[in-house]
């Protein structure tokens, strides 16, 4: 089965305090590109994420995004014992002055003092990233499984459009055999009357030189290759498509030799209706190809 390069995936996910989601997207290039937006301090995060990719995605221009939340914890509150008695030698020498002073100050509460600033504080919940990254990693490769099966539909469906013009093609490949045939006959005779003609009327013509100029008309003229390349190009193109996997740039260089030998065709046709059907080729042609820049 062919698989296309375009697909996307997205999910979320939790491990308390974090929170996380994710976005995978894909769409065409001509080679691997794979550009990921994850945060940096999760030690071997990005390169555990690029090898899954890796191993998964043979082309196309890969974004994957994931953005991390931190939920705020109420951590337990406890006392900054330096704080604490830095406030109280403060206060202690506060008092001391108003007293020589000959202020009296009212007496503090504890409720006063553990409102001062950098008293009461809550505690940090320290960060272990490994056990963040190994489950990030672990639900990546659901999110690959996820984005891969979408692109493995979107195959299939390619694969069906694909067949269906190659049989398009095979099918005025023969109506281009046949009329090439019905053209060759109909030229055949009309030589031989112009040339009876010629040699009526021109004397002391080279037998030589006439039979060299009828034998490029008719290389010229001749189609035969063009259509058995063609034909070929058909074959080859079904092996590829039923063979499967990465094989994309075949087939887009498959895609150019058909057009080339569309385009001989066109130029040595020397009839309408054999020019016609080349020309059907051409668009049948066209129209695969911009199918196969799809394909991975």
């Amino acid at each position: 089965m062919i698989r296309s390069m375009t697909g996307f995936a997205s999910a979320t996910g939790s491990l308390p305090p974090h929170s996380w989601a994710w976005e995978l997207r894909a769409v065409n290039g001509k080679g691997l590109d794979l550009r990921l937006r994850v945060p940096d301090w999760i030690d071997g995060l990005e390169a555990g994420l690029r090898k899954m990719l890796g191993a998964s995605v043979d082309r196309g221009n890969v974004t994957l995004s994931l953005r991390l939340a931190r939920e705020e914890h109420a951590g337990a509150l406890q006392i900054n014992e330096a704080q604490l008695t830095a406030v109280l030698e403060a206060m202690a020498v506060i008092e001391a002055r108003a007293m020589e002073a000959g202020i009296s100050l009212g007496p503090s509460t504890s409720s006063e003092v553990v409102a001062l600033r950098g008293v009461l504080e809550q505690s940090l919940v320290d960060d272990d990233a490994a056990p963040l990254a190994k489950a990030l990693l672990a639900e990546a490769e659901t999110l690959i499984q996820a984005f891969n099966a979408m692109r493995d539909a979107e195959g299939t469906a390619l694969q069906g459009v694909l067949q269906e013009q190659l049989n398009e093609v095979a099918a005025l490949t023969q109506e281009a055999a046949t009329l090439a045939q019905a053209r060759s006959d109909a030229m055949t005779d009309t030589l031989k009357r112009n040339l009876a003609k010629v040699m009526d009327n021109v004397d002391g013509a080279d037998p030589d030189r006439v039979a060299q100029e009828l034998a490029l008309i008719a290389v010229k003229s001749d189609v035969t290759e063009e259509i058995d390349r063609l034909g070929a190009h058909v074959d080859a193109a079904r092996v590829l498509i039923g063979q499967g996997g990465p094989v994309g740039r075949k087939l887009d260089f498959l895609m150019q030799e058909f057009n080339r030998e569309a385009n001989t065709l066109c130029s040595k046709a020397q009839s309408t209706e054999l020019t016609r059907c080349g020309l059907a080729l051409k668009a049948v042609i066209d129209q695969m190809r911009e199918q196969v820049q799809n394909v991975e």
